[in-house]
């Protein structure tokens, strides 16, 4: 099966199930309170239904445009605009003859599901398969800045120990390009000092520049070489499996990055190379640097758990029991969305250029693997729950959160907004979703044809 059949696979059975329970969300309330519902769709049903089933008084269907479900609740404004039914006196089983606090409760609904969700895969995650991750403080020599440009206007430089962000400690190597992304300033420790740096407002913009340059740091590795090729310009020179990089030209040089810079520096010269053999013993090797700058090794062939063995950094498990998943979980759903809201107001302020990033249907199926992965697909339909959780409850007209702005607005005033007003509210916001999605994916052709 083709990578890309699987990203679409997964892509649109998480948005199927997230759609179906957030509309739940809503319908269930709804019924509780004795409200009518008429439809209950899976995507959008414009001008014809790929199925439909009326039972009871309301229909179940599946429509052809997959931008999203509704339910159509009676006696209320809704994507729908069916404005006739507004003209009609109120029955007393339409959504508007309802009591404020029950029609608040109806329209949270489905917010309030999507978090839900998203914390009951993060404790099933967590009790599952637990918590695997490298702290940042076992990093033996601090960290490797893959990508010069990108370190140097950040202030990062390899060898740095990054200590926190925003005056928070950094326990996890894997939270730090998330935490670097939503910060301000960091804390490094370089040469024994302490240093505070900060993250250049259009850091994010510098990062979108390049994608594939958007992991620009990574942890300390040895020169190993894996295999010497027959194909290899020192094929002959005394090299052998598992030989690791000690010094070079006398000069210690352990890491690759080290190693990296001395091949740069003596580009089409010989050099002399100090390696350690598999048994321990150490070895002097001549060898020849070609015109790129490369040995003509295949270097790697370290496991994570070798890495570890060999002290350069460790690695971390922690496993929960069932009742120490739950706060695990809901800590999880917490901290994701704190993170999450973080990035929008990135994405909201122009000087960041983080509007750039902002991506429609192919940017959210990318967050998938190309090969299946319950983890990664519980993992990201978990993450896409919050996201919708929080765009949905914006007060933005012909969401959600618009109609709860508005109710909340009528339970506070005494007063309820017009029919009228809320007609146009909703055209308004439909024209503005409109024009997000048409500028999301709009990008996501972009970054396709011109990056």
């Amino acid at each position: 099966m083709s990578p890309i059949l699987i990203k679409t696979i997964q892509f649109f059975l998480s948005l199927s199930l997230l759609i179906v329970l957030h509309e739940l969300g809503h319908f269930i309330p709804a019924k509780i309170f004795k409200t009518r519902v008429e439809k209950f769709y899976l995507f959008f049903d414009v001008k014809f239904s790929l199925f439909k089933k009326k039972i009871g008084e309301t229909v179940y269907g599946i429509g052809w445009l997959p931008l999203g479900g509704y339910v159509k609740i009676s006696g209320m404004i809704d994507e729908s605009m069916d404005t006739e039914q507004m003209k009609e006196e109120p029955k007393p089983w339409e959504f508007r003859s309802k009591p404020a606090w029950q029609r608040l409760i109806i329209m949270l609904g489905g917010v309030t599901v999507n978090f839900i969700l998203a914390v009951i895969i993060y404790i099933g995650m967590a009790y599952s398969y637990g918590d695997q991750y490298i702290p940042m403080e076992s990093l033996k020599d601090g960290v490797w800045v893959t990508e010069k440009s990108i370190g140097d206007k950040l202030g990062i430089q390899t060898g740095d120990k990054i200590l926190a962000v925003d005056g928070k400690e950094l326990e996890s190597f894997d939270k730090v390009f998330g935490e670097l992304i939503n910060g301000n300033n960091i804390t490094i420790e370089r040469n024994g000092q302490q240093i505070e740096k900060e993250i250049p407002v259009d850091f994010i913009a510098t990062l979108l520049e390049d994608e594939d340059k958007i992991r620009f740091l990574s942890f300390r590795v040895p020169f190993v070489v894996n295999k010497v090729p027959k194909s290899s310009h020192n094929k002959d020179a005394g090299f052998s499996a598992k030989d690791k990089f000690v010094a070079v030209n006398g000069q210690a040089a352990e890491y690759r990055d080290e190693v990296i810079d001395f091949l740069e520096k003596n580009k089409g010269q010989e050099i002399n190379v100090t390696v350690q053999r598999e048994d321990g013993s150490k070895a002097d090797v001549t060898a020849q640097v070609n015109d790129e700058g490369m040995l003509g090794l295949e270097v790697g062939g370290y496991t994570m758990e070798d890495l570890e063995d060999e002290g350069y950094f460790s690695i971390k498990t922690q496993n929960y029991s069932f009742v120490e998943a739950i706060p695990a979980g809901i800590n999880k759903g917490v901290n994701t969305l704190s993170s999450y809201v973080k990035q929008l107001k990135k994405i909201f302020n122009p000087e960041t250029g983080a509007y750039k990033g902002v991506g429609g249907f192919a940017a959210i199926g990318s967050l998938f693997p190309d090969t299946w992965n319950w983890a990664t697909f519980w993992s990201t339909t978990a993450f896409i729950s919050i996201m919708l959780a929080f765009m949905n409850i914006l007060p933005i007209p012909a969401l959600d959160g618009g109609h709860v702005a508005f109710l909340l607005y009528e339970m506070v005033t005494g007063r309820k907004p017009s029919d009228k007003f809320l007609e146009y509210a909703q055209m308004v916001g439909f024209f503005l979703l409109i024009g997000l999605l048409l500028f999301a994916n709009g990008n996501d052709l972009y970054k396709w044809l011109f990056k």
